[in-house]
């Protein structure tokens, strides 16, 4: 939620990065039972990006990071913080926010991983905005950034067609005198009654790495489709109403929606839920795929840099992830 205070929170540069390698559906057919037309049909999706080897999730997080950077007119000097989103960290420890802080050669600051899958981007904005609002802190760098396709099952056609690579970022300071762009409020929620919707099994300490985690495939990512779809609509729906609501605001004015890039039937689905028509609903999905915590800076990223997204426009941003995690935050841009 949002509180009074001294100051007001703005977005001053964004940035993204998709790796140059691309998986295609048509690519995907020799590998599983699949097809491109059905995997368009019911994803929206035709090809997303892969992360080449000897890439890794500090390693796009570093690109996306120096191209906010860069619109905001700031360096990695001016950093005093530093948060990244991620469920496919470089390694469990150290977080990968500390690695991308050595990569920028940015301050000896704060530097945290957050780890609310595909929510993790808006959880993070939400972070900045209070350290941000309540004083101490002037420029906040928050990152969405996943290598996912390290731990998807090219075996398992339900997962497979969805995911792939991808960081955006985001510079959050504090807004100036003049500058009318802020962040109205944020909603966040987790259900762990259902956290068994999506899971990585292994890797933790209830499986930690052994033979068995491998032989059973415990390394890789499994849903529940059909209930993933249903709770993403419901709470992105929900979120997005209690902004509205909480900023005493009707749909006609905001003037973009930036949903989580999951599946192309989700977001026409929160968007009519909603009452949002779809011209207004900023789609990036059918050469990304579901990039995680990476969509929603990614999209953001993408609207801002083409003209779409301008500045004083109300943008609300809404995620839905494992969790389950969920949430929105409502924005003058």
């Amino acid at each position: 939620m949002a509180h009074t205070s001294t100051y007001r929170t703005r977005i001053a540069g964004t940035g993204s990065y998709l790796p140059e390698k691309i998986l295609t559906n048509v690519e995907l057919e020799k590998l599983v039972d699949t097809s491109d037309a059905w995997i368009r049909e019911r994803t929206g999706i035709a090809s997303r990006h892969m992360a080449a080897d000897g890439e890794f999730t500090s390693d796009l997080a570093f690109h996306a990071s120096m191209r906010a950077l860069e619109m905001a007119e700031r360096t990695p000097a001016d950093i005093d913080m530093i948060l990244l989103a991620t469920v496919s960290p470089d390694q469990i420890m150290p977080n990968t926010a500390c690695v991308l802080q050595a990569k920028l050669g940015a301050p000896e600051c704060m530097a945290l991983d957050i780890s609310a899958a595909c929510s993790g981007f808006v959880y993070g904005l939400a972070i900045a905005d209070q350290f941000i609002r309540t004083g101490p802190l002037k420029n906040i760098l928050v990152v969405g950034a996943e290598v996912l396709h390290r731990i998807v099952n090219y075996k398992d056609r339900d997962t497979c067609i969805l995911f792939g690579d991808a960081a955006g970022a985001a510079v959050v300071t504090r807004a100036e005198e003049g500058q009318d762009s802020t962040i109205y409020s944020h909603h966040l929620h987790a259900d762990g009654k259902i956290s068994d919707l999506f899971v990585l099994p292994g890797g933790g300490s209830v499986h930690p790495i052994s033979q068995y985690v491998l032989d059973n495939n415990l390394q890789y990512v499994r849903m529940k489709g059909r209930e993933i779809f249903k709770n993403a609509v419901r709470t992105m729906s929900q979120a997005c109403q209690e902004a509205l609501e909480y900023n005493q605001m009707s749909a006609d004015q905001v003037d973009w929606v930036i949903p989580h890039q999951a599946n192309i039937r989700i977001i026409e689905a929160v968007a009519k839920h909603f009452g949002i028509p779809m011209e207004k609903v900023v789609v990036e999905i059918e050469d990304t795929g579901n990039t995680s915590a990476a969509t929603v800076p990614v999209t953001l990223d993408r609207a801002v840099r083409d003209g779409r997204i301008q500045r004083g426009q109300n943008v609300l941003l809404t995620a839905f992830g494992a969790g389950i995690t969920s949430g929105s935050l409502l924005m003058r841009f």
